[in-house]
């Protein structure tokens, strides 16, 4: 403290002068019309900057919960919209196929040939082995095995993960696969050679294993090519979603794959 009082003991002469003009500043701003406008309008101006800055700030750091508000509010929205088309099919709330449960990617892998997705949701989420993922871009994958507060899913880009797709324009169905090689493109396999695939085709779920919904894009044809002595076309396709950014995913419940996949089991049994 005494320091502190020698310092300005000493420097005196100096705080007087700055209070000085502090004060003349002041009287000048106040009785000059002028001078007034100028000051307001850039304390205004350096005022507006500061607070711009401050919420840019705020709005960085806030980032995590926003993008986790909106994946709930998509996943309710998907329900939602299931819902309603349930009604639309002359179906009753107790027959709709689907409900969507909200995740966060909290580990995930695109350079491996089998690839993994960790998310933040599991058993006590009523999330079980064999559901089906999907973001806000397109399939992403399947549950592999689950414990009370986590699952882990089978990306699209696993060699082993096989996903029924088909060319929209078209209706024609085949088998999506991963061949290892680039994380952005997947092939459509067994794509017979009397079907016309073109580049820019739109590839989708195909719904028939009742655990993706259908129509969930899957990708566009980036390549097309077809050997004279093959059956099948050679199709890549460009994923719609970018696996190196994938952050959140909804894990869809489907209502009718045990009654699908009961009867055709009970079927097949009879039939052999």
């Amino acid at each position: 403290m005494d320091r502190l009082l020698n310092f300005v003991y000493q420097y005196r002469a100096f705080f007087t002068f700055l209070l000085l003009v502090l004060f003349c500043s002041w009287l000048i701003v106040e009785n000059n019309q002028y001078q007034s406008t100028r000051y307001f309008n850039s304390s205004n101006r350096l005022a507006a900057n500061i607070i711009s800055f401050s919420q840019g700030v705020r709005e960085y750091f806030s980032l995590r919960r926003i993008n986790s508000d909106l994946a709930e509010e998509n996943a309710n929205l998907r329900s939602q919209l299931e819902r309603y088309a349930a009604v639309d099919s002359l179906y009753t709330d107790t027959t709709r196929r689907f409900d969507f449960v909200s995740a966060k990617v909290i580990n995930n892998s695109v350079m491996m040939f089998k690839n993994y997705i960790t998310v933040n949701k599991g058993r006590a989420d009523g999330i079980k082995p064999g559901m089906a993922a999907i973001s806000a871009k397109g399939a992403v994958g399947k549950v592999k095995s689950v414990s009370d507060n986590y699952a882990v899913l089978i990306s699209l880009l696993n060699v082993d993960d096989q996903m029924s797709s088909s060319i929209k324009r078209t209706g024609h169905f085949g088998t999506a696969q991963w061949d290892g090689t680039d994380p952005r493109t997947i092939n459509l396999n067994y794509i017979a050679r009397h079907v016309t695939p073109q580049v820019g085709d739109t590839v989708v779920t195909s719904g028939y294993n009742a655990v993706f919904p259908p129509d969930i894009l899957v990708g566009v044809i980036s390549k097309v090519n077809l050997r004279e002595e093959a059956q099948f076309w050679e199709i890549k396709v460009e994923l719609a979603q970018d696996f190196g950014r994938l952050a959140f995913v909804e894990i869809v419940r489907s209502y009718q794959k045990v009654e699908k996949d009961s009867l055709e089991i009970s079927t097949i049994g009879d039939i052999k």
